[in-house]
């Protein structure tokens, strides 16, 4: 989302998740749980889900229990926005495959009741970042267990790792009705996962390694060499690239503001639409420069109507058009017709890209120059 994402006080991501597996062990009296691949259909070996090498600072890489959790509030949710949340028809397309494998959850069962009350309180919403911040699924799930038997208190953790860690998820469910919901959402997700959607996972790894190596060479070697000098000088010099299939031209981002910067995109169908997973990356990392280029040129009464609001999601998406036609500029085109397309808007041959992102995301003359002359300061390294 083109917003600023939650981050955790003091702590970096890393050492916080470090810290929580022994304060787990600790809790629990046995040691964490570790998530063990399981077989594929047909007993094959699943592909890994990150075959990186070490040395990038910025490693394309996937995750289950990431996808898992955004499949499951894609499944629950009214996907609306002018740039959707979620890929284009990735819930009919769900459905569909779901059927075919003559599956049914509690997800299905519960479905109305998840999303009556991500209906009730929309600011539920934020709980999709959550997984950004945990390398498994088991892992994630721990975490959240201790949040619910706790019934979300800080003060009744046995250590300080266990109560910010606590802390951590309140901030997204601080209610008893929005724990209520985690817990449902969490079982849910629980009966998916084991019933269907690992396989799937595991078997769209397998099908589209051609699509990761491709990425991962567009990236390494052409995008990120370009983009290097921007995030080295917004402070996101490291981090990881994540494929995650159910997202489109929204990508979930969490900056640490060092090196365990987190920032997942979409997965592209086919190699020849890897440049997708890179137009997603530039969207995402401007975000913060967006999204204060919005607020610097926005009057307090236009702030109180709501218009703030309304022209980030336009801002996000022009300022990453500005980044690659300045960067990147033979990557820039190609973005443009991208947003063009998945907002649903008509892209003209031959238009200017400029012009058409502007007729479709339409943002004032003062908040589109602001973005310009920040995004060449960034790279002047002014």
């Amino acid at each position: 989302m083109s917003v600023l994402p939650r981050t955790l006080p003091s702590s970096s991501v890393v050492a916080l998740v470090a810290a929580l597996a022994v304060s787990l062990a600790a809790c629990a009296g046995t040691p964490p749980v570790t998530e063990t691949p399981a077989p594929s259909r047909g007993g094959a070996t699943p592909a890994p889900e990150s075959p990186r090498p070490a040395e990038s600072p910025w490693p394309v890489k996937t995750r289950e229990h990431l996808d898992l959790w955004l499949h499951g509030f894609a499944m629950i949710s009214d996907d609306t926005a002018r740039v959707p949340l979620f890929r284009p028809g990735y819930r009919d397309a769900m459905v569909q495959r779901r059927r075919q494998a003559n599956v049914a959850t509690a997800l299905d069962a519960n479905r109305e009741t998840l999303r009556d009350r991500l209906r009730t309180n929309p600011d539920l919403v934020n709980g999709q970042f959550v997984p950004l911040y945990f390398a498994s699924w088991d892992e994630m799930r721990q975490a959240a267990g201790l949040f619910l038997q706790v019934n979300g208190d800080p003060r009744q953790a046995n250590n300080q790792q266990a109560a910010q860690m606590i802390a951590f998820f309140a901030a997204s469910f601080p209610t008893a009705a929005d724990r209520e919901w985690l817990r449902l959402f969490l079982v849910a997700l629980d009966d998916e996962r084991t019933a269907f959607y690992r396989a799937y996972w595991q078997g769209e790894q397998q099908a589209r390694l051609g699509v990761f190596t491709t990425v991962d060479t567009l990236w390494q070697r052409r995008a990120l060499p370009r983009l290097r000098g921007f995030l080295n000088n917004t402070q996101q010099p490291g981090g990881d690239l994540m494929l995650s299939l159910p997202l489109g031209g929204e990508g979930r981002t969490v900056s640490d503001r060092r090196t365990e910067n987190v920032v997942a995109v979409t997965y592209p169908e086919t190699p020849a639409a890897a440049a997708e997973a890179v137009y997603v990356f530039a969207h995402e990392v401007v975000g913060a420069l967006a999204t204060q280029a919005v607020a610097d040129n926005v009057t307090p009464a236009e702030a109180r109507e709501g218009a703030t609001g309304r022209l980030q999601s336009a801002a996000a998406v022009q300022a990453g058009y500005v980044l690659l036609r300045r960067a990147a500029p033979d990557l820039a085109a190609g973005y443009a017709s991208y947003y063009l397309r998945v907002a649903g808007a008509r892209s003209t041959t031959g238009a200017d890209p400029a012009a058409a992102l502007q007729s479709a995301f339409p943002l004032p003359t003062a908040v589109r120059d602001a973005i310009t002359r920040q995004i060449e300061s960034v790279l002047a390294g002014i």
